[in-house]
């Protein structure tokens, strides 16, 4: 059984900084892609940052391009984000999402974690 689990969202003020994680468990992680989404309220699900393999090329959405930076341990089967200089907009549920890189009809999505920012 897959399960991809999110930790680490929270409230956090202005200009604050989190670091979410994601476990993976059940799969072969270094055959996944890893990303984040988000979805803030009355808002579709937006992709945050990517990363393909370990070591490999990074994407990030124009809005956090310099303040997020995605990582992934496949020792560990864990991918992060780090958060920094957090903005009100950044407030959103957080979800991991795994895509098999070869078999693109095999993904997962975590259950997300809430990040909320504000005074």
């Amino acid at each position: 059984q897959v399960q991809l689990a999110e930790s680490g969202g929270g409230l956090v003020q202005p200009g604050g900084s989190l670091r979410l994680s994601c476990a993976a468990s059940g799969l072969t992680f270094s055959r996944y892609a890893m990303s984040w989404y988000r979805q803030a309220p009355g808002k579709e699900r937006e992709l945050v940052a990517d990363m393909p393999t370990a070591g490999g090329s990074t994407n990030y959405a124009d809005s956090v391009k310099g303040r997020f930076t995605i990582s992934r341990d496949n020792a560990k089967n864990t991918v992060y984000l780090n958060m920094n200089s957090l903005k009100p907009e950044d407030t959103a549920v957080y979800y991991c999402h795994a895509q098999h890189r070869n078999v693109l009809r095999i993904d997962y999505w975590g259950q997300g974690t809430q990040v909320t920012v504000s005074t």
